[in-house]
């Protein structure tokens, strides 16, 4: 009897789900872990003694409204940078979720404002005593709501509003009040969410349209500080302007380069350059892909960024850089359209596909539809595709992004991973698109901070990362295709630090409910920023990649594999490829994600392609 309860619980908190979405098709799940997509909604599963029904209610109402009122697309578009800006944007945008959900019937909002007040239990808001106590992000969220009423805060706020309201009056009153004007337009609303971050001048609030301007002032900070021992950083717009200003600094600045090599020999003159092949990765943390190497240290995150493509240039840029790439690609077509017929014909070939008939929910079995116009009473019969060992599998592309990747390497890169991109998600598998470098050449705004802290010996990771989104793995490719475009962007690849990008990539991944998760990397060699390896020891960086790799093969249930474009990567991954012409690479990729679908055993085994 109590597993009837439960099922008849679950069939009515999916129909509620469905009704509140308003979308019949919504696939509906109770599962310990999982994301919910544009497809399906992720609930937690169910307990028996029933003691989070309601949480459970509310968090079915929260992600059937963000399934009707909130697109993907608008929010990725407006996505501020900063980790602080981004969990303000996110807090709010769920705060217009909830009110418009809230204003539908008594209900859902019961329900919502009960799931809100678990939220802030462990935030002890009665004995808050003063503004630090209580994260900024969660101030507004609490501002905001009760400029609409009271009765959408938690218990004990008002201590909590008391503390924050002067402050954020001054700051951001006025805007807060076109919020809730604009409520019903996520569009509106995301643009005075991003005007409400610069109002508060509380954290790093910088527009990516003036990245240029800030590295230019970056650039002036570095020289005065090193009194003239480094050049300026090289972060010019164009590779022929990187082309003029390093002329210039061999011609100009002779005297401080031979300066500063000499006190680089220096500090390299003790390095030692063996043993890398028998490092031993020693895990913090070894469940979670963003700790590093025990032996393997970063001077500081702080400039770190993760940034999605869309944010790094306008989208009258993206668009320009789309039409070259598309340019490139028209020569290839027959090349493309050969490849992605053969990979989606392999890899169709390997879906048994099966139905479930005669279900109360899921498709409408147009089949039995005769049975109705026979008998009017008999009640409609629904079917569902069984789940296939094959469809639950989902692609990370990683790209090196460095400056030796230019030319025709990054160019068939960007090709490859859009003809992977379109012929995968026809097949039903789900990829995403990453690039890895740097923001600045020669260690940008951490070496500046470095140079100021009196040098540290063995700084460690001295350069600020920059790891690109190209493209989502639930993002359907026509929404983001013309990111891969930014990849021609003249002046974007610098450094790699590939370590530190495999743990990211792999972090991601490790988040995805898919049963089976591939990754594939894309590189051109080993390691290289010369601002760390001045300062460390010379493997530094291979060390550390050599660990995270041996990590991933032995501990991880992710499948990973590589393609070297002219260097042979095979001494670093177990299954590797390692090509001479980049042309080879779409054909190559398409060839390992096939053998990597078949179940042989000699496809355990590293290959080499000459």
């Amino acid at each position: 009897m109590k597993e009837d309860l439960l099922e008849d619980i679950k069939r009515a908190i999916s129909s509620t789900t469905r009704a509140i979405a308003d979308d019949k098709e919504l696939e509906v799940v109770f599962e310990e872990n999982g994301i919910s997509t544009n497809e399906k909604i992720v609930l937690p599963k169910l307990d028996e003694d029933l003691s989070k029904l309601s949480e459970l209610r509310g968090t079915a109402d929260n992600k059937a409204l963000k399934h009707k009122f909130h697109s993907e697309e608008t929010y990725r578009k407006y996505e501020p940078i900063g980790e602080k800006n981004r969990k303000i944007y996110e807090i709010l945008e769920d705060t217009r979720i909830q009110l418009l959900g809230s204003s539908m019937m008594r209900g859902i909002k019961n329900n919502l404002k009960s799931l809100y007040e678990d939220k802030f239990k462990e935030k002890n808001l009665a004995t808050l005593s003063k503004q630090s106590d209580l994260e900024l992000e969660d101030a507004i969220d609490l501002y905001l709501r009760n400029k609409v009423s009271p009765d959408f805060l938690p218990k004990h706020s008002d201590k909590a509003i008391n503390l924050w309201r002067k402050w954020l009056n001054n700051k951001i009153g006025d805007t807060t009040d076109k919020l809730l004007k604009d409520i019903f337009n996520q569009e509106h609303f995301a643009k005075n969410v991003k005007k409400l971050i610069s109002e508060l001048d509380f954290y790093d609030n910088q527009e990516n349209d003036e990245n240029k301007e800030e590295e230019n002032e970056n650039n002036q900070n570095i020289e005065q500080l090193e009194n003239n021992e480094i050049n300026e950083i090289e972060n010019q717009s164009s590779f022929s302007d990187e082309e003029t200003t390093q002329s210039e600094e061999e011609v100009g600045y002779e005297e401080t380069e031979m300066n500063v090599d000499q006190e680089e020999d220096n500090e390299l003159s003790e390095i030692d350059e063996g043993n890398t092949e028998n490092a031993t990765p020693q895990y913090r943390d070894e469940n979670s892909a963003d700790k590093i190497l025990n032996e393997y240290q970063v001077y500081t995150e702080e400039f770190d960024e993760v940034i999605t493509a869309i944010n790094i240039c306008e989208d009258e840029e993206l668009n320009r850089l789309r039409a070259y790439l598309d340019q490139q690609l028209k020569s290839y077509q027959t090349i493309i359209s050969r490849l992605a017929n053969r990979l989606q014909r392999k890899l169709l070939a390997k879906q048994n596909r099966s139905w479930d008939f005669d279900l109360e929910e899921g498709i409408l079995d147009t089949s039995r539809l005769t049975r109705i116009v026979m008998d009017p009473f008999h009640s409609l019969s629904f079917k569902k595709e069984k789940d296939t060992d094959f469809k639950d599998t989902v692609v990370s592309l990683l790209i090196d992004n460095s400056g030796s990747m230019r030319g025709r390497p990054i160019t068939v890169a960007a090709m490859s991973a859009d003809i992977l991109a379109r012929t995968l998600e026809r097949c039903g598998v789900k990829v995403e698109i990453l690039g890895f470098t740097t923001k600045a050449w020669k260690g940008g705004k951490s070496r500046e901070h470095w140079m100021q802290n009196k040098k540290i010996p063995s700084p460690g990771r001295l350069n600020d990362l920059r790891h690109i989104v190209y493209k989502a793995a639930d993002e359907p490719w026509r929404r983001s295709k013309k990111n891969l475009g930014l990849m021609m962007r003249e002046g974007l690849l610098k450094e790699n630090i590939d370590g530190e990008a495999l743990l990211w990539a792999h972090k991601r991944l490790q988040t995805r409910y898919e049963a089976r998760k591939i990754l594939m990397v894309i590189s051109d060699g080993a390691p290289v920023d010369d601002s760390t390896l001045s300062v460390n020891t010379g493997n530094y960086l291979e060390k550390h990649l050599r660990g995270v790799i041996s990590w991933i093969e032995s501990k991880s249930n992710i499948q990973l594999l590589a393609v070297g474009i002219g260097h042979d990567v095979t001494r670093y991954y177990k299954r590797a490829v390692t090509i001479v012409d980049a042309e080879q690479l779409a054909d190559v990729m398409t060839e390992q994600l096939v053998d990597l679908f078949e179940e042989s055993e000699k496809n355990k085994k590293g290959l080499t392609a000459n």
